[in-house]
């Protein structure tokens, strides 16, 4: 088992789900369970699948989950960049370039993992 706490990728993921809770605390009410809910589901999936990841014994079953959580990342950018068109949030947010940040380190992280052993 591996210990997601020394992952870079998992705190980065972690500041990301703190920042999508209060940048979407001030999304108008209608939007409470759509795209405030959406966002904030999306945001915790990433950090929450690095950790079922790590929790896993074998290498492909860690890749799997670090799979899933970029797929979650992806997602929420697209969110973001819905509820920046919509007005919900500025354009250069902490939030994005903290969820440009961790979609580099992740995906680095699930490249490095892929590649072939020597």
């Amino acid at each position: 088992m591996r210990d997601h706490t020394k992952l870079r990728a998992f705190e980065l993921a972690d500041e990301v789900a703190l920042l999508t809770y209060e940048h979407t605390t001030g999304f108008p009410k209608a939007e409470q369970f759509g795209l405030t809910s959406q966002m904030r589901q999306a945001a915790v999936s990433v950090p929450s699948n690095i950790v079922e990841g790590c929790a896993r014994d074998t290498s492909a079953d860690y890749l799997r989950f670090l799979d899933i959580a970029f797929g979650s990342l992806r997602e929420l950018d697209y969110q973001l960049s819905l509820a920046t068109r919509l007005g919900f949030v500025s354009s250069e947010t902490e939030l994005h370039a903290k969820v440009h940040e961790t979609s580099k380190v992740l995906g680095a992280l699930i490249r490095s993992l892929r590649k072939p052993k020597a």
